[in-house]
C-alpha cells in the first residue's frame, strides 16, 4: 500500500489561523501542516484537509480514483471543499468491515473520544492503523495486561504502519505497544501536530525519544517497507536545575511505553506539607498505569527481570542482542538517593567521613553504577546538577557538591543518552 498524507497537521492546522504563539510564527516551510488527511493508493481517502484536489495535486498525486472517502472525526468549522466527482464523505459503525472493489479491507475501530479509528488491510497483506486526533483505541483495558486487546486490534499481529496523535495522546501509543498491536517494526508515524511543540528539531526529537517520527504535508509512505525506527537508548540521565523541567522530560520519553515502574528516592518527610504537595503534583502527572515504589535500594532494581519476563521495549539488547525482557524504571532522583547514602554512612561529619565514610560512599556509587552498566531494563534517571552554583558554605554541602557531580559523571558515563534541561529547553551532551 502507498499513503500519501496530503496532510499531517490539527484539525486547524499549523500555524493556526490568527495565532499570534511563537510556535506558530515558526511553523514555516516544511513543518506548516494542513490537517491530517491520508490519500491510500489512490482509491481510499481518510478525511479531508482544505482544498483536498491542490494538496493532492501538489504531492504529485490526483483525486480522480478516490471510489471512497472515510471521516473519522466530527470535522468543526467551515464546511469542508469535497471536490466535484468524490464520493460523499461518511463515517463507518464501530465493528463494521468494508471490502473495496480494488482489494482494500477497512475496519472501523471504536476509540475512547466521538470519532472512529480504521485498520485497512492491503491486497498482500499489509495493514495500518489510523486513529482521529486525541484518540486511543477503546477496549484494550489495563496497558498492563499484554494481550487483553479490543479484537481486531494488533489481533494479527503487529501493524506495518500506525499514524495517530503520538504527541497529545501518547498513552495510546502505550496502549498499542502493551496489547501487541506496535512493536519494534512498526512504523509509527506522529499526525495531528498541533501548535504544543515547537516545529523543527525540538518536534523530531521528542518523537524520536518515543520511538516515533513525523513528515511533511504530500509526504508518500510505503506500508510495510523497512524504515529504519529510532535508536531509543537503553539508558538516558536527565540532568538539570531546581524547577529546570527535568522531571517533565523524563516522564515525558517513558509516557509512550506500557508498565513503567516509578522509583521515587525521597520518601515521605512527616510534617512538611511543601514536601507532600511536591510529592502530590508529581503523581498527579504520571500516567495512571505506572506503578510505584519508594525506595534507595536501587541496584536490586536494575538486577531484576521485570514482571513475568515480559518484554516491553521495542528494541534489541544492545550488549546482549536478545529483547528486552524488563519494564522500563523511571528514577527521580540521584540526589535524593546520594543524600539517604550520605546519611547511612554518615557522610555529613567531618570525623566519620575521614574514617571510612569516604570510602563507605564510594563503595555504594561504585556498585550503583555496575548495577546500572549490567542491567537489561530501559532506565532513565533524574540528578541535580549543582557544579554551577554558589560555593556551599560548609564543609558538608561542598562534599554533597563534589559527591553528586562524581555521581553525576559515573552514573552519565554508562547511559546512552544524557540531556542537560536548561529552561524546560533538554540540550542533548550524548546522544
Amino acid at each position: 500500500m502507498d499513503v500519501t498524507l496530503l496532510g499531517t497537521g490539527a484539525p486547524r492546522g499549523l500555524p493556526r489561523p490568527g495565532c499570534p504563539c511563537a510556535r506558530c510564527a515558526t511553523a514555516v516551510g516544511d513543518e506548516a501542516r494542513a490537517a491530517t488527511a491520508l490519500l491510500v493508493d489512490g482509491a481510499l481517502l481518510i478525511d479531508l484537509t482544505p482544498g483536498p484536489a491542490f494538496a493532492a495535486a501538489r504531492a504529485g498525486k490526483s483525486l480522480a480514483g478516490v471510489r471512497q472517502v472515510l471521516l473519522s472525526h466530527p470535522h468543526d468549522g467551515p464546511v469542508m471543499e469535497v471536490p466535484a466527482g468524490l464520493p460523499t464523505p461518511g463515517r463507518v459503525a464501530d465493528g463494521r468491515e468494508l471490502a473495496l472493489l480494488d482489494g482494500h479491507r477497512v475496519r472501523a475501530l471504536a476509540v475512547d473520544i466521538p470519532g472512529t479509528g480504521y485498520e485497512i488491510s492491503g491486497p498482500d497483506g499489509e495493514r495500518l492503523l489510523y486513529l482521529p486526533p486525541g484518540a486511543a483505541p477503546a477496549g484494550l483495558g489495563d496497558v498492563n495486561g499484554v494481550g487483553a486487546g479490543q479484537e481486531g486490534v494488533g489481533g494479527s499481529g503487529p501493524y506495518d504502519l500506525v499514524l495517530l496523535d503520538v504527541l497529545e495522546r501518547p498513552d495510546a501509543l502505550a496502549r498499542l505497544r502493551a496489547s501487541g498491536a506496535v512493536d519494534a517494526a512498526t512504523d509509527v508515524v506522529a499526525v495531528h501536530i498541533d501548535h504544543g511543540v515547537p516545529p523543527g528539531p525540538e518536534l523530531h526529537r521528542r518523537l524520536a525519544a518515543v520511538g516515533a517520527r513525523a513528515v511533511a504535508d504530500g509526504g508518500s509512505l510505503v506500508v510495510g517497507e523497512y524504515h529504519a525506527v529510532p535508536d531509543l537508548p537503553r539508558r538516558t540521565l536527565v540532568l538539570g536545575g531546581a524547577r529546570s523541567g527535568k522531571s517533565v522530560e523524563a516522564e515525558r520519553r517513558l509516557a509512550a511505553f506500557p508498565d513503567v515502574l516509578y522509583v521515587a528516592t525521597g520518601g515521605t518527610r512527616d510534617g512538611d506539607e511543601e514536601w507532600a504537595e511536591r510529592i502530590s503534583l508529581h503523581r498527579e502527572r504520571r500516567p495512571s498505569s505506572w506503578r510505584t515504589v519508594e525506595t534507595c535500594d536501587l541496584v536490586p532494581l536494575l538486577e531484576a527481570a521485570g514482571p513475568d519476563g515480559e518484554a516491553a521495549w521495542p528494541g534489541p539488547d544492545p550488549g546482549n542482542d536478545r529483547p528486552a525482557d524488563a519494564s522500563p524504571l523511571l528514577i527521580d532522583c540521584l540526589a535524593l538517593w546520594l543524600t539517604h547514602a550520605m546519611d547511612e554512612v554518615g557522610a555529613w561529619d567531618d570525623a566519620t567521613w575521614e574514617a571510612g565514610g569516604r570510602r563507605a560512599l564510594r563503595e555504594r556509587a561504585d556498585a550503583l553504577v555496575a548495577a546500572l552498566r549490567q542491567t537489561h531494563r530501559p532506565v532513565v534517571a533524574v540528578s541535580n546538577e549543582v557544579g554551577s552554583g554558589v560555593v556551599p558554605a560548609t564543609a558538608a554541602g561542598r562534599r554533597f557538591r563534589d559527591e553528586l557531580g562524581r555521581l553525576n559523571a559515573a552514573f552519565g558515563a554508562e547511559c546512552e543518552q544524557v540531556l542537560l534541561v536548561v529552561a524546560g529547553q533538554a540540550l542533548a551532551l550524548r546522544g
